[in-house]
């Protein structure tokens, strides 16, 4: 690719994101006559009418085919292995927790509620144990009655790495840190029951028995890998393609990357459910092997909204804010989007060639190349997101990339590289997601910029439904060679342990499904997450998250492109729609509804 070339697809970006923002602002406004706030000729609500609010509220009927469509299909639908904000915001529709998520907007919805628990459990003077006891009438889509071995055998499925690897894994260390269990498929135990650390004395109660307190635990059984799995039912590495339900909608049909259809499970009792309104009849997925064609067809009202939740590709977007801006929500997300340095792959073992690669980044080049300020987010400056108690936005900003080094800064890069050994540059490759276009397009910017250092990056792109055994296998990542991977995270509850633990304790180290990707091995983060775990108040938490986040940066591991925002596409058939923190703004699938 020549320079020419380059400078031109960057003039074409900026002036495309310049477009978009003043599209938002005109649409922020209230501008344009279709729409009023409120309603639209589109029968829309209006621009952001579901940012951290109902929309549509009052029109759900029973009834009708809510419509995803997307353009990647879930990591995996088992409950234990599936790690797709996406996949556990859907899970909520087939399976069912102790505990989960309030069905309410905005912050609200990051709080957790009893779900198949009758309450928030007994918890001891010393938060070391946790006692449920669990509804009447909670049935499987066959009706017999869910259990409370039901539940300790869904949760004992996380320690069958060897079988179900993918999923987070909390659980696994904080009720066994010692690694003492082998798992259900191993047990010795006639019923395959033998996890020590969860008591079940009878059909009704289950006993948590924690080795040392953990303040996120209830955080930790509402996420779909707390979910119960019948026994008799559990199929091992092929369930996520037809788990069985303990929700109000049931597996028809899923034919992988073509289409998927949930109908509703008749031997669910509304009365055993505070949570799910269970408004459709049926929900269906669509898959498309390309984003923008996707987009088109969610602007042509044929399909209700988006799956993957990460916003509007550049092409849809475009069009959308100009003919359709009532359909759509501007939320800031919980996820930054950054780039990581695996320390397997030479010559990134090396802190300066890490940092040459920061600095040699055009910030406001891959900001633009997500879509600008306002599609994309403000330039990240860390690692830990504005959602997360400790965030210090972007005050904490260690290499400058949102002030005097945002256009990059060619002098220090140049000077890193010859710390590192690497005076004249060096090869290397940026492992993508091929069905992401802004994803892509991020990677080809910062292809451009890291080629004026001497870093030159060839671009490897790959199929997002495979990531567990692409970038998420260290062996396959040092065969290939990926030095640079595009990438993006949230939490998985908000707290610095639900989003960085997987990122950057040693022991999410894993052969396959792994997410620390730079392979942090730093005794000194390791600890301050132990730290965290026995802070006493959140104050104490905050302090320690931020000093979690320094190390992090000062380990060069990461480059953070945006905070990021997204412009999110909704139907004029929804009702009862809502961003919810607990889905780092995404919209809450579980009890969206189609208008009378």
């Amino acid at each position: 690719m020549t320079t020419q070339r380059t400078s031109g697809r960057r003039k074409q970006a900026a002036a495309a994101a310049a477009v978009v923002a003043a599209l938002l602002t005109t649409a922020a406004c209230g501008g344009g006559d279709d729409s009023d706030g409120g309603g639209s000729k589109s029968g829309a609500a209006g621009f952001d009418a579901a940012n951290n609010k109902v929309a549509q509220a009052s029109l759900a009927k029973k009834g009708g085919e809510l419509k995803f469509a997307t353009a990647q299909d879930a990591d995996s639908w088992d409950t234990t292995r599936g790690y797709y904000g996406m996949a556990w915001n859907f899970m909520r529709y087939y399976s069912r927790q102790l505990v989960t998520y309030k069905t309410e907007p905005g912050a609200a919805g990051a709080t957790v509620q009893p779900d198949l628990a009758t309450d928030m459990g007994k918890v001891s003077a010393d938060k070391k144990t946790y006692t449920f006891t669990l509804r009447d009438d909670i049935t499987w889509e066959d009706g017999k009655p869910i259990t409370s071995k039901d539940v300790k055998y869904g949760i004992e499925r996380q320690w069958a790495q060897d079988v179900l690897s993918g999923g987070p894994v909390y659980l696994r260390d904080v009720l066994d840190p010692k690694g003492k269990y082998k798992g259900p498929y191993k047990d010795s135990d006639k019923e395959h029951l033998g996890l020590s650390a969860i008591e079940t004395p009878n059909d009704k109660t289950i006993v948590f028995h924690l080795p040392e307190a953990n303040s996120d635990f209830l955080q930790m059984i509402a996420l779909p890998s707390a979910s119960p799995v019948r026994q008799d039912m559990d199929t091992k590495s092929k369930y996520g393609l037809h788990p069985f339900s303990s929700g109000p909608y049931k597996f028809q049909s899923y034919e992988p990357g073509k289409s998927m259809l949930l109908v509703r499970n008749n031997n669910w009792k509304a009365s055993s459910d505070p949570v799910r309104k269970a408004y459709p009849d049926k929900i269906s997925i669509k898959y498309f092997t390309n984003a923008n064609d996707m987009d088109q067809r969610l602007i042509a009202g044929d399909y209700d909204l988006d799956l993957n939740q990460t916003g509007l590709s550049p092409q849809g977007r475009n069009v959308a804010l100009k003919q359709h801006k009532t359909n759509l929500d501007n939320p800031v997300s919980g996820y930054i989007r950054y780039a990581v340095f695996p320390q397997t792959v030479k010559p990134f073992d090396n802190i300066h060639c890490r940092n040459a690669a920061i600095y040699g980044a055009d910030h406001v080049s891959l900001q633009t190349a997500r879509g600008g300020p306002i599609a994309g987010g403000d330039i990240g400056t860390n690692m830990l997101p504005p959602s997360v108690p400790g965030s210090e936005g972007q005050k904490y900003d260690p290499y400058k990339l949102a002030t005097e080094n945002k256009n990059g800064n060619e002098a220090k890069a140049k000077e890193e590289l010859k710390a590192c050994g690497k005076p004249d540059g060096f090869e290397t490759t940026i492992a993508v997601r091929n069905n992401k276009p802004v994803e892509v397009a991020t990677a080809q910017s910062l292809q451009a910029s890291l080629k004026k250092v001497g870093i030159k990056a060839q671009i490897d792109q790959y199929d997002g439904s495979q990531t567990p055994g692409t970038i998420g296998s260290p062996s396959n990542v040092k065969k290939k060679g990926y030095g640079i991977i595009i990438m993006g995270w949230g939490p998985d509850f908000p707290s610095v342990q639900g989003y960085g633990l997987p990122l950057w304790n040693s022991k999410y180290i894993l052969d396959s499904g792994n997410n620390n990707y730079a392979m942090i091995k730093d005794k000194a983060i390791d600890k301050l997450f132990v730290d965290y775990t026995k802070a006493t108040d959140e104050s104490q938490q905050a302090e320690v998250a931020q000093q979690i986040n320094h190390k992090v940066m000062d380990g060069g591991y990461y480059l953070p492109f945006v905070f990021e925002r997204f412009v999110q596409w909704r139907s004029s058939r929804l009702a009862n729609v809502y961003t919810s923190n607990a889905y780092n703004a995404m919209y809450d699938f579980v009890n969206l509804g189609l208008k009378k």
